[in-house]
């Protein structure tokens, strides 16, 4: 929400008047000296947005803010150019009005748009969160990093590597709708409070790492790709069962962690919906993008997102730092999911990731079916997940 700062304002005030933490305040206004505001000049209050009221009979300002239960003044710099003494009947104004509820709605079929239109809204909301495009997919879609918090700590998390597995995302987004309503509201995920891990814990998201397989999967294929889409699929026209990327690469099969191996064993050697690990390592363009995100921001830990086992892996080669099984017991102790150290498998962005850094690398297969899981078990699956969101952040 936009505000317009009068004569004796601060950030301080601001943070009194609409009951925030002044980090906030401070982080959704970079690049202003908060020693220093102009009258004037406008803000940005997160957690807010400004809604429109028309006068009716009978009310005042005063009026408005007790049945609204909040200060007057509220009111006012929501309103400056309004004078509070000569309202008329049909007048605009604009009400604060706190978000208490989740933007996200994840028991849907969640394909780029939707997934889009929740990331604008949510940054609207909350502008001290970063969203920043960190590739583009084969067919020119952005790869979206959303980061929040201000820590040395870094915990990354991903979902969509693959294409039916698309609950990954809604999952994801309605983690990270719920921290943000937890920071703006002091409200508890699970019992613990969001606030803390703001401070000392910097959260990367890449809530859909595959968008054109994601619309793929959920809205059949683009025109211009119709033909090749369909031969590339055995001529049928349900693609459910599709993982690849648009250009039929397995992109969690994409990264220099053994990718030989995964070569030769793969019997998909050409373009498929699954299983082919491409001509060579990092050869699309929405691998290359997670491999330079790692590369750039070095992450204390990293969670990929997928389905389905209700089980967790969390070694490769040996190469993984004894922490890991700490984590791993916590996150099994907290979801019921089944811990699993190795599997038979290279190739994979988490085992990539800890052969590159050495640090904790956790795969997490979501539910349990058939992929793409039916939206049924969304609730199930969040309950269960949420906890391990968490303990990735406390541990």
């Amino acid at each position: 929400m936009e505000i317009t700062v009068r004569k004796g304002d601060s950030f301080w005030y601001f943070s009194q008047l609409f009951q925030l933490p002044l980090q906030f305040i401070l982080d959704s206004n970079p690049g202003m000296d908060p020693n220093s505001l102009k009258i004037g000049k406008k803000i940005l209050i997160p957690g807010f947005i400004a809604e429109e009221y028309t006068i009716k009979q009978g009310d005042t300002l005063w009026k408005l803010a007790q049945k609204r239960n909040m200060s007057m003044d509220a009111l006012l710099v929501a309103n400056s150019s309004v004078h509070p003494k000569l309202l008329k009947i049909g007048q605009q104004i604009v009400i604060p009005k706190r978000i208490v509820s989740r933007v996200v709605q994840g028991q849907n079929a969640y394909d780029f748009s939707l997934f889009k239109s929740d990331v604008d809204e949510l940054k609207k909301i909350y502008p001290f969160i970063h969203v920043d495009e960190i590739g583009k997919s084969v067919d020119g879609l952005p790869i979206y990093e959303i980061k929040i918090g201000k820590g040395r700590k870094k915990v990354h998390f991903n979902g969509s590597f693959h294409a039916n597995e698309w609950i990954t995302t809604p999952v994801i987004m309605t983690f990270l709708n719920d921290y943000l309503l937890s920071l703006t509201n002091y409200l508890t995920i699970n019992g613990l409070q969001a606030g803390p891990f703001y401070d000392f814990t910097t959260i990367s998201f890449v809530p859909m790492v595959n968008p054109d397989g994601v619309n793929l999967v959920i809205n059949g294929p683009p025109a211009a790709r119709r033909e090749e889409l369909m031969e590339m699929n055995k001529g049928s026209s349900d693609f459910n069962g599709w993982k690849a990327n648009i250009r039929g690469v397995d992109l969690n099969n994409q990264y220099p962690a053994n990718w030989e191996i995964e070569k030769e064993r793969k019997e998909e050697k050409a373009p498929a919906p699954r299983d082919f690990p491409g001509y060579k390592p990092l050869s699309e363009p929405e691998a290359i993008a997670m491999a330079e995100l790692a590369n750039k921001e070095n992450f204390d830990r990293l969670l990929a997102f997928h389905t389905q086992g209700k089980e967790l892996y969390w070694g490769y080669e040996g190469l993984e730092p004894e922490i890991s099984e700490k984590i791993a017991q916590e996150f099994a102790r907290v979801s019921g999911y089944k811990s699993v150290r190795y599997v038979d498998s290279h190739a994979g962005y988490k085992d990539w990731f800890i052969q590159e850094f050495r640090k904790p690398g956790f795969t997490i297969e979501l539910g349990k079916g058939i992929n793409p899981l039916p939206l049924s078990q969304f609730p199930e699956i969040y309950r269960d997940v949420r906890g391990i969101f968490l303990a990735s952040l406390y541990m």
